[in-house]
């Protein structure tokens, strides 16, 4: 019994001592399949080609079964921004051991003239550089690496100057602006304003012909100029009495027509029209006037200017006319006999434009 029971401890522990030699031979064989060693360093991944990455100096090689080589950089950990460039490109299939490298992006600041653009970039070449920044660079130009003078301001950037040489044809973009048109609308209040029509600036190009010397233009000459987009007016419709409608003119003399006053009172009024040198009487409203292109005399606000009975209408009230609104600078004698009377100032016959 105790011979039979020393066996069987035997076998036991020569069970369990080939269990874990056959276990610890499959676990050195997975290793040796799954991890890949470099110069720089042991990457594991379960693969099936050996891809080499060098960022910054540095060195990784890892064996992947990744499909592309961002999923390659991804499963490494290497962690890359829109303005890195990597080389093959993110999509490039893996289908054989080979090398990537990784350009990270560093601030840069280019200069052309009185312009300064800070970028993100990963190239060395300074033409493109240049056009990471929005420019165009012509035959004859010059990029020149410089030093950066204003280390606390700009930091540590690279700093690229663009001088500009030689003859190029450059076009010019220009806006044009609108014209505005006053129409009279007598359902409006008088003095509303309603714009009708929105303005919209036109815009044309121009192309020169422009020579360079150091940044500085010496010449320029027009090649041609196009309308691009014409110009839309804006019209501005302004509220106008009735009475607007049969204005008075310098050959009707006299112009009458009936007014409904606050209150409701309905009146007869009649307008004339009288000219002489209005200096005189501005300085009671006013600081300056002039004449209107149908001749009539209005202050430095547009308002008519109108002579009235000073007792119904003080100076400076605002009045309606059948010449737009108007304010009272000045009276006559026909105030005494006509007290509905308005005697409005125009340059209908001096025609001196004062």
């Amino acid at each position: 019994m105790r011979l039979s029971r020393k066996i069987d401890q035997v076998l036991t522990m020569f069970l369990i001592i080939s269990v874990t030699l056959v276990f610890g031979v499959f676990i050195s064989m997975w290793n040796k399949n799954t991890f890949a060693e470099s110069e720089d360093g042991v990457y594991a991944e379960s693969a099936d080609h050996f891809v080499t990455f060098y960022d910054n100096g540095e060195k990784l090689t890892v064996k992947t079964s990744a499909e592309t080589v961002g999923e390659a950089l991804n499963r490494a950990g290497y962690k890359i921004s829109s303005t890195d460039i990597v080389e093959p490109s993110l999509d490039t299939k893996i289908d054989s051991d080979f090398f990537v490298n990784i350009y990270r992006a560093r601030p840069a600041l280019v200069k052309d003239s009185n312009i300064e653009k800070y970028i993100m970039t990963a190239s060395y070449d300074k033409k493109i550089i240049a056009k990471e920044a929005g420019l165009t660079i012509y035959d004859g130009d010059e990029i020149n690496i410089a030093l950066n003078r204003n280390f606390l301001e700009a930091g540590a950037v690279s700093v690229y100057e663009v001088t500009r040489n030689g003859g190029r044809t450059v076009t010019e973009e220009e806006e044009i602006p609108f014209s505005e048109r006053t129409i009279k609308d007598y359902n409006l209040a008088p003095g509303t304003r309603e714009v009708r029509q929105l303005g919209e600036v036109g815009l044309k190009t121009t192309v020169y012909n422009i020579y360079y010397i150091d940044n500085k233009e010496v010449s320029r000459e027009k090649v041609s100029e196009q309308i691009v987009r014409e110009p839309v007016e804006r019209i501005v419709a302004v509220g106008a009495s009735q009475i607007e409608r049969h204005p008075l003119t310098a050959g009707m003399g006299r112009n009458r027509y009936t007014v409904t006053k606050p209150g409701g009172t309905v009146v007869e009024r009649q307008e004339t029209f009288y000219d002489l040198d209005m200096g005189i009487v501005i300085g009671f409203c006013g600081t300056s006037y002039s004449v209107r292109a149908d001749g009539v005399k209005v202050d430095q606000d547009g308002y008519v200017m109108v002579a009235a009975n000073l007792s119904r209408y003080p100076r400076c009230s605002v009045v309606e006319t059948s010449l737009g609104a108007g304010k009272v600078y000045d009276t006559g004698s026909f105030a005494t006999s006509n007290p509905e009377q308005f005697d409005i100032a125009t340059d209908w016959t001096n025609h001196n434009g004062r």
